[in-house]
């Protein structure tokens, strides 16, 4: 049986974030729920929340994608931190079946101008080259 690895955040996903990490709740008008909350002031809180909270598959592919978009912020406001991409890169290789199709989006396999590409490319890259993921075995 072929694996199959979480695609889309779910709206029970949302729920259970909101409750478990006090964010915003999605309105009427919210699309990107989890590109909407994220923040780069909150990103050490986020990784405290994946490596200490219970949580569920499909919520912590949400939170990872939070976390990623609030580092590539980092990154964006020279805020960024090694203690912070270390901890990051280590939850992407540990639960690598949760979040290869994550790696996949922010890696941007299929560019070659780095600068189309999104802060956190070059170090998505990096953890997908480490992961071995090609981009050919996309599921």
């Amino acid at each position: 049986m072929k694996h199959v690895y979480p695609k889309y955040v779910t709206k029970s996903a949302i729920e259970g974030l909101v409750k478990k990490i006090n964010l915003p709740s999605p309105d009427e008008f919210s699309q990107d729920w989890e590109y909407e909350v994220s923040d780069s002031s909150r990103l050490t809180e986020f990784i405290c929340a994946y490596e200490n909270f219970e949580l569920n598959i499909d919520e912590k592919f949400a939170l990872m994608i939070i976390i990623i978009s609030s580092f590539n912020d980092a990154i964006v406001e020279r805020k960024a931190e090694e203690s912070s991409a270390r901890r990051i890169r280590y939850h992407l290789l540990q639960d690598i079946s949760i979040h290869k199709n994550t790696i996949y989006y922010w890696s941007m396999l299929d560019e070659d101008d780095l600068d189309n590409c999104h802060a956190v490319t070059s170090f998505m890259r990096e953890i997908a080259y480490t992961a071995k993921l090609d981009g050919q075995d996309k599921s």
